[in-house]
């Protein structure tokens, strides 16, 4: 059947704002330049910067800490060619890939400064930081190193993160992006069709603190927001706190009177909140309802590749009879068998569980 101009029009108009759309969510655009050798490829990072980097990544310099699990969960850790001092002190990370203690680290994690001279030594194709960092990539540029900005604070962006990053490094880790996406859509569906069910005023009042000293909370415009709003809590410092790390003092958090307080921390820490008498009078407190953020690889919580047991611990945390049927145990090996290609012992799960360092 012969089409109308008009319709070949429209179709056509139609395609090509489906493949604009296609474009702009996975965030990188590639435009080979020059030899095989030398060829490059522009890419869109998530504050907007376009940046030519090298078409084939070899190595990779990644000063956002948690997006060095990123990497190593996309099957891409022997590309790692520096890292920072906040990941060389994580004993999994150690355990899980040994290698990630042999790479300079020229990121410090304290200070967020970047030593350029040893970023150069190290030659890497692009170093990535997180929203923030922006002078550190700037110093970088200035040398020639392209500096790709990331940073998500919903789930969706996640995703366009981890995929954008496995769309750059090649060798199969876009691939392993769309699996993690695709469990990790599955995990959202399974909470959310039981939380969503909870009445706004039965919901539980969440406080995460980041630390202790000094006393940090995490506010609203937070990946922290997000997973406590999947679990079925509402964040009780949401109303009064924007961002992530906010200095907080023991009135506020009085002020609060959370149902539940998720910690950052060590076991020391956990003690230090149950037996202070600061704390005594907290709801939280009283009702024995304190917890320790469960660390991995990385921080469960904080923007790395195990936000998607993070929703499901804190779902069964939260509200243990909602979810009786989800052994956390169980969803952590194969979590670790089937991403990071590391099988579980159980006194690794207990340090994950009951961190002490």
């Amino acid at each position: 059947m012969k089409m109308s101009g008009k319709f070949q029009v429209t179709r056509s108009s139609w395609l090509l704002t489906l493949l604009v759309c296609l474009i702009c969510s996975i965030g990188i655009v590639t435009a080979d330049t020059g030899t095989a050798a030398g060829s490059t490829q522009t890419v869109t990072d998530m504050t907007g910067n376009s940046v030519q980097i090298p078409a084939t990544i070899d190595r990779v310099a990644d000063f956002w800490n948690a997006h060095n699990e990123v990497v190593l969960m996309l099957g891409a850790g022997d590309k790692l060619v520096a890292t920072t001092s906040l990941v060389h002190g994580m004993p999994l990370f150690n355990k899980v890939y040994p290698r990630i203690g042999t790479l300079p680290a020229p990121f410090d994690s304290t200070t967020k400064e970047v030593t350029v001279e040893d970023v150069i030594n190290a030659k890497p194709d692009v170093a990535i930081f997180s929203d923030g960092m922006n002078k550190s990539a700037e110093k970088l540029t200035e040398v020639g190193i392209p500096s790709l900005v990331f940073y998500f604070t919903t789930f969706d962006d996640l995703k366009k993160c981890f995929l954008l990053t496995g769309t750059i490094l090649g060798d199969g880790a876009k691939e392993k992006a769309e699996k993690y996406n695709d469990y990790l859509d599955t995990k959202l569906a399974e909470i959310k069709g039981v939380t969503s069910k909870i009445p706004e005023d039965k919901k539980l009042s969440v406080l995460h603190l980041n630390s202790l000293k000094p006393l940090q909370a995490d506010g609203n415009k937070t990946l922290i927001d997000t997973w406590i709003n999947v679990a079925g809590g509402t964040n009780a410092a949401g109303k009064d706190l924007s961002g992530n790390m906010k200095s907080v003092t023991i009135e506020q958090i009085q002020s609060w009177n959370p149902d539940v307080i998720i910690m950052m921390g060590t076991t020391k820490d956990k003690e230090t909140v149950m037996n202070d008498p600061q704390w005594k009078d907290l709801k939280a407190v009283k009702d024995g309802h304190v917890y320790l953020n469960p660390k991995g690889v990385f921080y469960w919580d904080r923007y790395g590749a195990e936000e998607a047991l993070q929703i499901q611990w804190a779902a069964k945390t939260l509200y243990p009879d909602l979810f009786k049927d989800l052994d956390i145990k169980d969803v952590l090996k194969k979590f670790y068998t089937e991403f990071f290609d590391y099988n579980l012992t159980d006194d690794d799960i207990n340090s994950i569980m009951n961190p002490t360092e």
